[in-house]
């Protein structure tokens, strides 16, 4: 008989010091200012990659010291990169979806039209305000910027605007439809690492979340007054014209994205979703834009072997269509799968530096160093913000900036006397919306690579993201909306007196 005790392996212990965790998170900010200082926006082509792998070298010689074994690091390793697989599937279907739906004409289209209703004046506004509808009604910031965050950014290059402003209205309005769509995993995983329940969550989220996306439309609108209309105007007739005689511009290219936002509606997982938008992009192509066809396959007399090759060649690598005209050329390109590599080397990095941070315990030791010194209601907020917004710098994962804190907190926020829709507020407000404004974070690096807009070109234009963390501590150290569970059980008891009485 096999006693069951001794067939259960036993789980060493790892405690590092403060001065241990905090090595490998010295080395890597240093490292990453020297590398950001001498490559600039090249940095994301490699050197940000080394310097991530040279910090996970730095992580695992202090997990060593500590006690690990090579075996535990790796297995941190593994999960931490597994958990980044989906991440990674989406990243390469996207880049597929883009080159469909640059060879089918419907991101062509959509800046046509785009360029039709729009003008500079209220277009940062509108691309927040369109963003946050269809994130809202997706639950997806990654699937709302994959599509029609890059057709707005083409509108906004046709009409002058800078790029980097206009990807900060799309993450603006995309991030805070994530936020606060009942659809959204982050919006789902908030409330269940805190111990409340969605619907809470979403109300009390709304008293933060609201403010923040006024203001940053506010900021937007003051840009677009500022702007000079008239310089523009001569530019986008000629880019649309560009478009309306490269490509077939026919409103039933619509039907493509309209599914895909409908799968996604009906909870069909972003995966599926996205290969099924792929496909159909390479389709419409076919029947659509014939003579695109021709001219991206190279392949004269045989069409179904031309319509082979430019699909193919749309769904995995690089192409242009040429309309002759430079703006509407620079537009009209896209990189397919791969150009989706460099940033999926960038997550792998990251994934595993995170994971031999989280495995060693290096990670916990910090964030329960700061809980020691958080004493008042505004300072525990104050600080599991930026215990957020660090778990998003050092583990690369926003599921990881929400998950950890989330457990961490929980019960000292119950032993303040704070309901759990506090901590979970806490988490969005600071989790899911600064996780796109750091470059190695597996958001920041997926929609600058989606985008093409460096992540450090876009932060300062993300309003919405910035503002959120600020208004959550704003709230906590004002005492503003801040549930007690004293509160609630007195307020309980003084309906219960009354109506007996």
């Amino acid at each position: 008989m096999i006693n069951a005790q001794s067939s259960t392996p036993q789980v060493k212990k790892h405690h590092p010091t403060l001065l241990q965790a905090f090595i490998p998170i010295v080395f890597l900010i240093l490292l990453l200012s020297v590398n950001v200082w001498i490559f600039g926006d090249m940095a994301i082509e490699g050197s940000n990659q080394i310097v991530l792998l040279l910090s996970a070298a730095v992580a695992g010689l202090v997990a060593i010291r500590v006690g690990l074994s090579w075996q535990e690091i790796e297995a941190g390793i593994v999960h931490s990169i597994k958990s980044s697989l989906s991440a990674i599937l989406i990243l390469l279907l996207i880049g597929a979806l883009a080159g469909t739906w640059l060879l089918s004409g419907i991101v062509p289209l959509m800046i046509y039209y785009g360029l039709k209703i729009l003008n500079p004046t209220i277009f940062l506004v509108a691309a927040c305000i369109v963003s946050a509808v269809v994130s809202i009604a997706t639950g997806s910031s990654w699937s709302t910027i994959a599509t029609i965050g890059i057709a707005l950014l083409g509108i906004g290059k046709a009409l002058g605007i800078s790029e980097a402003i206009t990807a900060g209205a799309v993450i603006s309005g995309a991030y805070f439809g994530d936020k606060v769509s009942p659809l959204s995993d982050t919006t789902n995983l908030a409330p269940a690492m805190a111990g409340t329940t969605l619907f809470v969550h979403i109300r009390y989220l709304l008293y933060t979340t609201v403010p923040s996306i006024v203001i940053a439309l506010i900021i937007f609108l003051i840009i677009g007054l500022n702007l000079d209309t008239q310089a523009f105007k001569g530019d986008v007739d000629t880019v649309m014209l560009a478009i309306d005689r490269t490509f077939n511009t026919s409103p039933l290219l619509l039907l493509v994205p309209v599914i895909v936002i409908f799968l996604i509606i009906k909870k069909v997982p972003a995966i599926p979703a996205l290969f099924t938008g792929a496909l159909l992009g390479g389709v419409f192509a076919l029947i659509f834009q014939p003579n695109i066809i021709a001219q991206v396959s190279g392949v004269s007399g045989n069409a179904y072997e031309a319509s082979y090759v430019a699909v193919i060649k749309a769904l995995y690598g690089t192409i242009q269509v040429p309309t002759g005209n430079a703006t509407v050329d620079s537009l009209l390109k896209t990189n397919g799968m791969a150009g989706m590599l460099d940033t999926i080397w960038l997550i792998i990095c990251a994934m595993i530096f995170g994971g031999i941070m989280e495995r060693s315990g290096m990670l916990r030791r910090i964030t329960e160093e700061v809980i020691r010194f958080a004493q008042s209601t505004g300072s525990l907020i104050a600080s599991t913000a930026g215990t957020c917004i660090f778990f998003n710098i050092t583990a690369s994962d926003q599921y990881l900036a929400i998950v950890v804190p989330g457990r961490m907190y929980a019960e000292t926020y119950r032993e303040r006397n704070l309901k759990p829709e506090n901590l979970s507020r806490t988490l969005e407000d600071a989790g899911t919306v600064t996780s796109v404004l750091v470059p190695w974070n597996t958001c920041g690096a997926t929609q600058s690579s989606v985008l093409g807009v460096a992540t450090m070109a876009y932060l300062p234009y993300c309003f919405f993201n910035l503002i959120s963390p600020f208004m959550t501590i704003l709230f906590g150290y004002l005492n503003i909306k801040i549930r007690r569970i004293k509160d609630e059980k007195a307020e309980k008891k003084d309906v219960a007196v009354e109506t007996t009485s």
